[in-house]
């Protein structure tokens, strides 16, 4: 018989439960193990995650912005091979929800779970107070195993967590935000218009729309990219922020593709951020600019020499 939402869950589940901001390496690391542990059940796996991000309702004077918007994070989640995700809205009812509420009405109710799995922080119910006592003293009353996983480091010793990678990206240090994730820091869109002011001095721009106020960017600047299209993955800089050798004061995301050209009107791309060139400045004029571009160019193509295999549109 199929749960409430209507999943196949007549065997019951393995599921586990957070925000996932980044879906970094700690939380891979869970999402493996539930994958593996669902597998070994014979059963589904179940991500739960929230939208919005939970302080936005409970404290959104101090509510981050995200490493992951929704899509990007779905998209993580398939690529770690879970077989179901729901996304609960997170609501001022939900956020009053007791812990043994929870996991009873949601949890079992809902879901069919078996098995819970959690990060050794992990806390959920109002004020967080389902504590991994709480899960464990519920789980013994309720009939369902609780996994509580241990903290993944980075090599110097530092604990993985969506805050420290939000102050990395912040500060424009790309490297760390990397390590902490297991792939660079990237942001996802669509190509729209743009003014097409690039084509004029020889670096035609690939132009995502804007970007939800949620997301979180590095610093201003220009940057070493690889970029994911269609056709697969290609090297470019980028600039985020204003233009102001050409009096445009608006932030914008536009992305030089080295050595492809073709109509991505509407495609969806992701960019991922390897390294910071400079930052934002005015020229003289445009030839000051197209000097510097290329100066900038040839910084990309050497950081990104080492990169993997890229695609071909000749």
């Amino acid at each position: 018989m199929d749960n409430a939402i209507g999943l196949p869950l007549q065997d019951g589940a393995v599921v586990t439960v957070g925000t996932f901001d980044g879906v970094h390496r700690g939380h891979h690391d869970v999402l493996t193990t539930l994958v593996r542990h669902a597998r070994a059940r014979g059963v589904p796996s179940v991500v739960i995650t929230f939208d919005p991000h939970p302080l936005e309702v409970v404290n959104p004077a101090v509510a981050p912005q995200l490493i992951t918007l929704r899509d990007e994070k779905l998209a993580l989640f398939a690529e770690a091979g879970v077989s179901y995700v729901a996304v609960l809205p997170f609501t001022p009812t939900l956020a009053a929800f007791e812990a043994e509420r929870f996991v009873d009405e949601v949890l079992l109710g809902r879901f069919a779970m078996r098995e819970l799995l959690v990060g050794h922080d992990h806390g959920f119910g109002r004020g967080r107070m389902g504590d991994i006592d709480v899960l464990r003293t519920l789980g013994h009353s309720r009939d369902f195993q609780v996994v509580v996983l241990p903290p993944v480091h980075t090599a110097d010793g530092s604990a993985i967590s969506s805050t420290a990678i939000r102050q990395a990206v912040a500060a424009g240090d790309l490297n760390r935000a990397a390590l902490g994730l297991g792939r660079p820091y990237s942001v996802s869109g669509r190509v729209v218009r743009g003014d097409q002011r690039g084509r004029t001095i020889g670096y035609p721009t690939l132009n995502l729309a804007p970007i939800s106020a949620r997301k979180l960017l590095p610093p201003d600047g220009v940057y070493a990219v690889r970029v994911q299209l269609p056709e697969g993955a290609f090297r470019g800089m980028l600039n985020l922020g204003p233009r102001p050798t050409v009096g445009d004061h608006e932030r914008r995301i536009e992305t030089h593709i080295f050595d492809a050209s073709a109509d991505w009107y509407g495609a969806r791309v992701r960019l991922d951020f390897v390294a910071r060139l400079r930052g934002t400045r005015p020229f003289a004029g445009l030839d000051a600019l197209k000097s510097q571009l290329a100066e900038d160019e040839r910084q990309a193509r050497a950081l990104l020499a080492t990169a993997e295999p890229t695609a071909s549109l000749s």
